[in-house]
């Protein structure tokens, strides 16, 4: 009797439970990231219910599903049908992720239908079938899995992100119109978990939001943490991995800044191994066709009113002096240069009519949308293509991003302020516009006093503020001013206040993390920004014409004129390339994060994405001195 009883609880126990979950059989070619994808769970989600599933995830496997906890509404779910099939043949240096992204399709569809390759390798000359798909459209209602929460005093978005388990993405798409700062009282939609599920916010750790393409060797260099100390405090990360916007817990003596590398520039002239002939292609938009060759008054003016062709002149002509000065050390150049034309049927040309498969890099296209083209085409055969002075549109995995993000410039110049050991007292002062970094910075420099612009009458942006604003702001001693605005006026009417307020007893000095075109317009006083010893960071520094290095006085030799930046910037970054080149068997060999290298106004340490190529992590801070500007340091 007592068996028959028992039996029957469990059966009623389960049949409650059952009403919170769904099952899931599981198919081919599925993984638990996959899974969890299509019903809008976490992997640590399903491994909860199913941990036989970490050691084997069979065929016909029937997985138990939770509900998910952050979507609502119904949504639109589009499933995959196969129509037809292509044949590919593999080229030399072709990878699974390389034809998957040329195709448009995942990893997992193409080792779906060739079996072969879940237990071998992808090899040159392989006939593989890419499966062609047609979608058909479902629309799938979720269940009620979202509640209301009133926002209590200092909680900001990763507190919540954390206590509910999401990351603060998600909680911005749960709260469309979400402001970046939140009210007491502020009632929002936060996942349906129940009380006891929620993760308390302890005061002995500190606690870090994932940033975009952060892995775990960026987090070691960055906050002191090993994966594995990251695993232990996060438990969720060793199935779900890190992801955008994730609020991660770490330990308390642990910096949640960048850790700006103390390296010793590594000099690889002393160290160079590979002395066959280097195979650059330069592309740059010179739009040569525009201009009459037969007229020498017109191609001068058009060099002085076309910036585009300006800039790559500039740029050239420094690169040359680079190859020049390569060529001293042992190492030779084969240079082709191409005119994009800053057009889409100019790049088709070139591709057509040229094969790059065996060159050791292509510097260029200068702008975006260009850039990606040819990197997107050249990927299939592992040839790096260097983006010279913009941010590439997609990180390709043979890409190598030069310029440094403005998220890397941002928290070089915090982890400045805050290395400093010496006494400070930090002011803030932004438009709404910029409330983010002014809340970043308050939560890095909790003392800090914020001050906002003034909105006029009908309640909208002034961008201004009164002298009565800055009334007992200011402490004896240093004071340091974060600006942090894109408006020309907003700027010049706080730079001229406290400029005047920079006294003997009460130093002031200027900062940005965003050193943009409002500080370099006609209202904005030099004086002023050299009085206030303005600091930002920046990609590059400056050095005078004055200077006896090597590269001005070649420069000047060759062309009887001083090099701009673009000609610096040329120079320094071909003469790292053919360099890098020279020590290691290829550029991508000799991308290591552990190798910082300088040259004239420039310096490059590479870091790689996860899953994309490699992007510069190498950024200085400088600062107004005597009307010049000078690095910065401490």
């Amino acid at each position: 009797m007592k068996r028959l009883i028992a039996i029957v609880i469990l059966f009623c126990s389960v049949t409650l439970s059952a009403q919170n979950y769904k099952t899931h059989k599981v198919e081919r070619g599925e993984t638990i990231e996959s899974i969890a994808k299509q019903y809008l769970v976490t992997p640590f989600d399903i491994y909860a219910l199913n941990p036989d599933a970490k050691k084997n995830l069979a065929i016909n496997t029937v997985l138990i599903i939770p509900n998910s906890r952050v979507k609502n509404d119904a949504s639109v779910e589009p499933q995959k049908e196969v129509v037809n099939f292509k044949t590919h043949k593999v080229k030399r240096k072709e990878t699974l992720f390389s034809i998957s992204k040329k195709y448009g399709i995942e990893i997992s569809d193409i080792k779906k239908y060739n079996e072969r390759l879940y237990a071998e390798n992808l090899r040159k000359g392989d006939k593989i079938r890419i499966p062609k798909f047609k979608t058909v459209v479902n629309k799938v209602s979720l269940k009620n899995t979202i509640k209301k929460y009133k926002v209590l005093p200092k909680e900001g978005k990763w507190r919540i992100a954390y206590k509910f388990g999401i990351t603060v993405p998600e909680l911005e798409a749960l709260n469309p119109n979400l402001a970046e700062v939140l009210q007491p009282g502020q009632e929002i939609n936060v996942p349906n978990i129940s009380t006891n599920e929620e993760k308390p916010v302890e005061e002995n750790y500190n606690y870090y939001t994932v940033l975009k393409s952060e892995g775990y060797m960026a987090l070691n260099r960055k906050l002191g943490v090993t994966q594995e100390e990251l695993e232990a405090l996060n438990p969720e990360l060793k199935d779900g991995g890190l992801k955008l916007g994730m609020v991660l817990r770490i330990p308390q003596n642990s910096e949640t800044s960048v850790e700006v590398k103390d390296l010793d520039n590594t000099n690889l002239s002393l160290n160079l191994t590979n002395f066959s002939t280097k195979k650059v292609a330069l592309m740059l938009p010179y739009r040569t066709n525009l201009i009459d060759t037969d007229s020498v008054e017109e191609a001068k003016e058009r060099i002085k009113t076309d910036r585009l062709l300006s800039i790559s002149l500039d740029f050239q002509a420094g690169a040359m002096i680079a190859i020049d000065s390569a060529k001293r050390l042992g190492i030779s150049t084969y240079l082709k240069v191409f005119d994009t034309r800053n057009q889409s049927a100019e790049l088709s040309k070139i591709l057509e009519a040229n094969d790059f498969s065996d060159y050791d890099a292509v510097v260029g296209p200068l702008l975006p949308k260009n850039f990606d083209r040819i990197a997107s085409e050249l990927k299939r055969d592992g040839v790096p293509v260097v983006s010279p002075l913009t941010k590439p549109l997609n990180l390709f995995s043979n890409v190598f991003q030069t310029i440094p993000s403005t998220e890397l410039l941002e928290e070089t110049m915090i982890n400045f302020v805050k290395s400093d050991s010496l006494p400070k007292h930090v002011v803030i002062i932004s438009d709404s516009k910029h409330v983010r970094i002014s809340e970043k910075l308050k939560g890095i420099f909790p003392n800090a006093k914020q001050i906002y612009s003034r909105k006029n009458k009908d309640g909208n942006e002034a961008y201004f503020i009164y002298p009565l604003d800055l009334e007992n702001v200011f402490q004896q001693g240093r004071n340091i001013v974060f600006l942090e605005t894109q408006d020309e006026g907003f700027a010049s009417n706080v730079i001229s206040m406290i400029n005047g307020l920079n006294v003997e007893q009460q130093e002031i000095i200027l900062m940005t993390t965003n050193k943009n075109r409002a500080f370099e317009g006609r209202e904005i006083s030099n004086y002023h920004l050299s009085n206030l010893k303005f600091h930002y960071p920046s990609v590059n520094k400056t050095v005078t014409p004055s200077s006896r290095n090597g590269f001005i006085r070649a420069y000047r030799r060759t062309y009887n004129v001083s090099p701009n930046r673009y000609a610096a910037r040329g120079f320094d970054l071909m003469m790292d390339l053919l360099l890098r080149m020279a020590s290691k068997d290829d550029l991508y060999d000799a991308a290591g994060s552990d190798v910082e290298t300088e040259y004239v106004e420039n310096k490059f340490r590479y870091s790689k994405k996860l899953f994309g190529g490699y992007y510069n992590e190498a950024v200085y801070v400088v600062k107004y001195d005597n009307l010049t500007i000078v690095e910065a340091k401490q």
